[in-house]
């Protein structure tokens, strides 16, 4: 398998389980408040990583390179994360599905201007189709525009600007540096906001009841939807172009929306088949 097939397989496998995320996640929020599982999240996922670590060897890596990456990982799981569960708070669902999904277009200007990534006229017809496919899937006539909204989509806005920036970023850190080391250094950045916001949730807010499904649950999100599938992005990126690979973001609402019909009952459009297939020949192009 070429270096640009296994990037694109494994930003779809993470893209994929992220959209998947959504059904578990449904249910884990009425029980737990977002930063406290944001920390949960991080911190199951930061071992999980350790432990596959130190069962290959010794953890390694420079003072000066964890100072890089833990910058990094602050960017990605600290802010980007954060905004995004403010944005979706203080605006609407819909709306973080549509500001959240241009950013793809973040990451080719990111990586022309910190990478040098040349954008070609295929990358830029790439990235058209598969907006137009991915805004066939969320439908955006389901957005709203409300002033009372305004702060809620700028925080989504800004999600998606610093969730491009790491992207990119975790591609520079990548050139030199193990991507299993990497990711779990990015995680530990995520902390020092999560943390925080976490303790203040349960204090005003506190935990509903834990059963065995909720625990089964916030592991399948630590394990697999954080320590698995943020490596596998990070390996996306590591592997191919972050203007091309950016694109299998957009595998994300797709399979959220499947999952969403085949267990929560919710409806599937012809512009949802359609928005898929737009995005499927959007990464053809891409990987051309």
């Amino acid at each position: 398998m070429s270096r640009t097939t296994l990037g694109i397989v494994s930003g779809l496998a993470a893209a994929g389980i992220w959209g998947g995320m959504y059904v578990v996640s449904k249910v884990v929020l009425d029980i737990i408040p977002p930063f406290a599982l944001i920390t949960t999240r991080l911190l199951l996922g930061g071992l999980t990583l350790y432990v596959v670590i130190r069962w290959r060897g010794p953890l390694k890596i420079a003072p000066r390179d964890f100072r890089r990456v833990f910058a990094v990982g602050i960017i990605g799981y600290g802010i980007s994360l954060g905004l995004q569960f403010i944005g979706t708070k203080m605006s609407t669902a819909a709306n973080g599905a549509l500001v959240t999904s241009a950013t793809p277009s973040f990451v080719l200007v990111f990586a022309y201007f910190l990478l040098g990534e040349r954008i070609s006229a295929v990358r830029i017809v790439a990235l058209l189709v598969s907006t137009i496919g991915v805004l066939a899937v969320i439908d955006p006539r389901n957005a709203a525009l409300d002033a009372s909204l305004f702060w809620g989509n700028l925080a989504l806005l800004g999600a998606a600007l610093t969730w491009a920036l790491y992207s990119v970023l975790i591609r520079w850190v990548t050139r030199d540096l193990d991507v299993l080391v990497v990711s779990l250094v990015a995680f530990l950045g995520g902390l020092p906001v999560s943390v925080p916001a976490g303790l203040a949730e349960l204090a005003t807010i506190g935990v509903g009841e834990i059963t065995a499904w909720v625990v089964v649950g916030v592991l399948f999100l630590g394990i697999v939807c954080t320590a698995l599938a943020m490596y596998l992005w990070n390996r996306a990126f590591a592997l191919v172009d972050a203007g091309r690979v950016s694109l299998t973001f957009f595998a994300q609402p797709v399979v959220g929306a499947f999952l969403g019909w085949l267990f929560l009952n919710e409806t599937i459009t012809p512009l949802f088949i359609l928005g898929g297939l737009l995005i499927a020949i959007g990464l053809v192009l891409a990987s051309r």
